[in-house]
């Protein structure tokens, strides 16, 4: 049976924070080895890791730490995305303030109070008036057929999702995932 995983597109020290506090809010478990800014795992690295998890779902970060090109954590979401290993429920698209990329549709976004919205939103958690999230390590995804939920800096926007809070806004946006996913697969 394939391990179900949840890929976040962030992966410093803040985000990797907040992503291990969400996962244990939510029960699932957090490879905190793919973490990194930028991603220093290679996706078949991070993909061996995920099957050797004994926890579903698993939780990994990728990063491209700025990059507005293919960096290291999309060359890694990619190989994640199409091995046949793994089922991925959904990405958590991490908007920044970055320039000169497409940016990637979302299918809902939880803003920096938490609450659900088919808009994308900024770095600061706060709903743009379009879908389209922009993010250094987002690009690649306009390629799949995922489930995209967009957030702000994980485990920043303005404390709003600060890990002494139980990092609220990722452990929403993992339970939304998880959510979507289970609806999906019953239709």
């Amino acid at each position: 049976m394939k391990k179900k995983v949840i890929i976040v597109t962030d992966g410093d020290l803040m985000a990797q924070r907040a992503v291990e506090t969400a996962a244990k809010n939510i029960g699932a478990r957090c490879i905190s080895r793919s973490a990194g800014n930028p991603t220093v795992l290679s996706g078949e690295e991070i993909v061996e890791l995920i099957k050797q998890t004994p926890y579903d779902p698993v939780v990994v970060m990728v990063d491209d730490r700025g990059n507005t090109h293919k960096g290291d954590g999309e060359t890694a979401m990619e190989y994640i995305l199409n091995s046949n290993e793994v089922e991925v429920m959904g990405v958590i698209a991490v908007a920044s303030n970055t320039n000169q990329v497409r940016g990637v549709k979302v299918d809902i976004s939880i803003d920096k109070d938490g609450n659900v919205t088919y808009q994308a939103v900024d770095k600061d958690g706060i709903p743009k008036h379009n879908k389209v999230l922009k993010g250094d390590t987002v690009d690649v995804l306009n390629d799949y057929d995922v489930l995209v939920v967009g957030v702000g800096d994980p485990g920043k926007m303005n404390g709003c999702d600060d890990v002494e809070f139980g990092a609220p806004i990722m452990t929403k946006a993992m339970e939304e995932i998880i959510k979507l996913y289970e609806e999906k697969k019953k239709n």
